[in-house]
């Protein structure tokens, strides 16, 4: 009986990871092919498995197979190295919504919530996980417009997010400690 209640438990678990925050939404006529790529995080909430990162991104890219590719990289400045790991993301939902889920750990999956998108150039994004524990201001460069930067701050605290809690990540040469070949 203990036995299937963990099996039973550890099937669910995953499942509580992914959706959207309560109350909130994602975008619409979203397109996966505009959003492969690099994405550079500018900001975000703390969380664990980013703890003493710098200089992060994120890759996407389609696989022949139809899949996408996902490739989190960053420089770890306690162990002053480059880590990377590499999972895949698919949609949670109808693929024009952008509500995806990520997995870099076997079948665990975890929310991956575009709220607001650049709908234009698709030159930044405000990311959030499956609650409001976690949030992502990306861009496709390193460096963002200090502007664009405080109205994303400002729409993630309509948002019902901790804004005042967003920590900048260094994306500038010197917080990697080690040039992009190590």
């Amino acid at each position: 009986m203990m036995k299937r209640l963990l099996t039973l438990l550890l099937l669910l678990l995953p499942a509580g990871c992914t959706g959207i925050p309560e109350g909130l939404d994602v975008v619409d006529d979203f397109s996966l092919e505009r959003y492969l790529g690099t994405w550079y995080e500018i900001a975000r909430l703390d969380n664990s498995f980013e703890k003493n990162f710098e200089a992060v991104s994120a890759t996407y890219t389609l696989k022949p197979d139809g899949k996408v590719r996902v490739e989190n990289r960053g420089y770890d400045t306690k162990k002053n190295r480059w880590k990377s790991v590499e999972g895949r993301a698919k949609f949670d939902g109808p693929s024009d919504r952008g509500a995806l889920k990520v997995s870099f750990f076997g079948p665990f999956y975890a929310g991956y919530n575009i709220l607001a998108l650049d709908r234009e150039e698709y030159r930044w994004a405000l990311v959030s996980g499956h609650d409001r524990d976690l949030l992502w201001i990306l861009s496709r460069s390193p460096e963002m417009n200090p502007e664009l930067l405080e109205e994303l701050r400002r729409k993630s605290a309509e948002f019902g997010f901790a804004s005042e809690e967003l920590r900048l990540v260094d994306q500038s040469e010197r917080a990697k400690g080690a040039s992009d070949g190590e």
